[in-house]
This record gives structure tokens, C-alpha cells and sequence, in this order.
């Protein structure tokens, strides 16, 4: 810092706070303490900051749709609609990645009110991270329904029914699509109360395949993939929260440069003294000195 700026400096400190806009708008070192002795309200500038309302309809977004994902989860993991434990038996992993990806969404939106609440940049940047990884437990099982859904679907149910049912989910897709076996009560059909050799249920396959065809596997890709651009808009915003400067430099601290000892206060005082002497004379010199000297405590420094 040259002589003349620390001499500005100086008088910035000492001087009248009414005096410091017109000093601040020459002298730019002097701008930080405009800032520090004339400042807002930290709540009203908060509320007034474009990272507030930038990030809050994101959030509110976020957390609207991972409320309502997340109880239809519970739902069906309840089994409180019909056919629901179809889903539990025949989608499951479908269902698991559903429930963790709106699960992750509530907590990630709960991350992301804190930050914006709190105006706290720490928070603010795992709520960014969050909503990448948020978004990849999102289209993950979209996309899987999707494959499952437009590629062989019959041969995928049909591989189902043999191999990854097991006598437990046969049972279980029984009772709840009121059939026996897969084509008839002959062909892999797991006895029960309703289902035996003599029963005249028809087969599950059809059954299966209209309940994944039309009403589970088109709804559960089309809704994952249609929460896609807004999920984008929420990391967008996200990111642009994060990164934003509001009205304070850091954690509002002074820059390193700027900060000044004792030591050197008293120095500045003695070039601005002597200043002041040539220019008004040794008396105002000697008045503004001392009430300088009273103000900043320096008395015993310069001594």
C-alpha cells in the first residue's frame, strides 16, 4: 500500500462515517470500512440476494417431488393399493432404486434449505454434489424400465416366471392375479389352497404381461424420465448458488492486505499529523491528533 493510500486509510477510520461514501467513491481502499460501518440489515440483504430466490423454488421443486415419489414407494412397499406386491415380487429392483433415489432427494433438499436458510456455502456445496448423485438414482431406474419395457418384454417375463421367482413369488402372483401356473395349472405352478392340478384358474402370463406392460413398466419410465428437466433445472440452480458472491467478501473478514498493527497505525497517524500541521496549523493538528488517538487507542503505541 503506497503512503497515500494508508494515509486515506487511516482517515477513513478516524473520520466521520457520514464522510465515507464520498471518501469510498475516490479512494477504493477505503471501501471495505464503508461497507463494514454502513451496512444492511444481514437478514434483509439475505432475503433481497438473487441466490435466495434463485434457490428456493429449485428446492421447493426438489423436495415436492421427492415427497410424493417417496410415499408412492411406501405405498406400495406397503402394499396398499392392489396388485401392489406384484410390484414388490416383479420389480423389486425397480422399486429399491426408487425408493433410494427419493429418499436421497428429501435429504438432499433438507441439505439444501439448510444452506439456503443458514446462507452457508459449505452446505450449499454438498447440496450441488447431492443433486448429481440424486439425478443418477433418478434415471437409473427409468432406464431400466424402459429396456425391460421395449426390449423382449416376453421373453424377459417368461425368464422371470423359471428362474427369478422362485415358488414364493409364484405363490404370491397367484393370489393376487387369481391365476395357476404360468400357460395353465400343469406348467410351473406352485400348489396352494387355489392353485392344483385340477384347478380351473387360467395361467399367469397373460395376466403379468398386461399388469407390466401397460399400467407399471410405461408409467414408472415415463414419470422418471419426465422429472428428468426438472431435476437439470434444480442443478443448474444449484450450481449457480453455490458459486454466487453475495454482499460480503468470504466469511466478511478483512483482506490481508488491508489489516493493519498498532505499529503501523501510529506511523500513519504521525505522516497525517504533520500533514495536517503544515496545512492548518500545529493546534488543529494537535485536536484531531488526540480525538484520533482516543478514538483507534493508539495513545500508548505512539508514546
Amino acid at each position: 500500500m503506497s503512503p497515500k493510500g494508508a494515509f486515506i486509510f487511516a482517515w477513513g477510520v478516524t473520520a466521520n462515517t457520514f464522510l465515507l461514501p464520498s471518501i469510498t467513491d475516490r479512494h477504493p481502499h477505503c471501501r471495505y470500512i464503508h461497507t463494514t460501518f454502513l451496512r444492511w440489515p444481514s437478514s434483509f440483504k439475505h432475503l433481497c440476494s438473487s441466490s435466495f430466490y434463485l434457490c428456493s423454488p429449485s428446492s421447493l421443486l426438489l423436495s415436492l417431488y421427492s415427497l410424493v415419489a417417496m410415499i408412492a414407494c411406501l405405498l406400495t412397499w406397503f402394499t396398499t393399493w392392489q396388485h401392489a406386491d406384484i410390484i414388490r415380487v416383479a420389480n423389486n429392483p425397480e422399486l429399491v432404486l426408487s425408493t433410494l433415489a427419493a429418499s436421497l432427494g428429501m435429504l438432499t433438499s433438507v441439505i439444501g434449505w439448510a444452506g439456503i436458510l443458514l446462507n452457508n456455502r459449505t452446505f450449499l456445496a454438498v447440496y450441488t454434489l447431492l443433486t448429481w448423485v440424486t439425478f443418477a438414482f433418478l434415471v437409473t431406474p427409468g432406464y431400466i424400465t424402459y429396456r425391460r419395457y421395449s426390449l423382449n418384454l416376453e421373453g424377459k417375463i417368461n425368464d422371470m416366471w423359471a428362474n427369478a421367482l422362485g415358488a414364493m413369488g409364484r405363490m404370491r402372483i397367484q393370489n393376487q392375479l387369481s391365476c395357476c401356473g404360468y400357460f395353465s395349472p400343469y406348467v410351473e405352478a406352485t400348489v396352494s389352497q387355489t392353485c392344483y392340478a385340477r384347478s380351473i384358474l387360467p395361467g399367469c402370463k397373460k395376466g403379468i404381461w398386461e399388469y407390466e406392460e401397460r399400467p407399471i413398466l410405461s408409467n414408472w419410465f415415463k414419470a422418471a424420465f419426465a422429472l428428468v428437466p426438472m431435476h437439470i433445472c434444480v442443478m443448474l440452480a444449484a450450481l449457480m448458488c453455490s458459486n454466487h458472491v453475495a454482499y460480503r467478501f468470504g466469511k466478511g473478514m478483512m483482506p490481508e492486505a488491508y489489516r493493519l498493527n498498532a505499529g503501523s497505525m501510529a506511523v500513519i497517524m504521525d505522516q497525517y499529523a504533520n500533514q495536517l500541521a503544515e496545512q492548518y496549523g500545529p493546534e488543529v493538528a494537535g485536536k484531531v491528533l488526540e480525538r484520533s488517538k482516543s478514538n483507534l487507542g493508539l495513545a500508548q503505541a505512539v508514546r
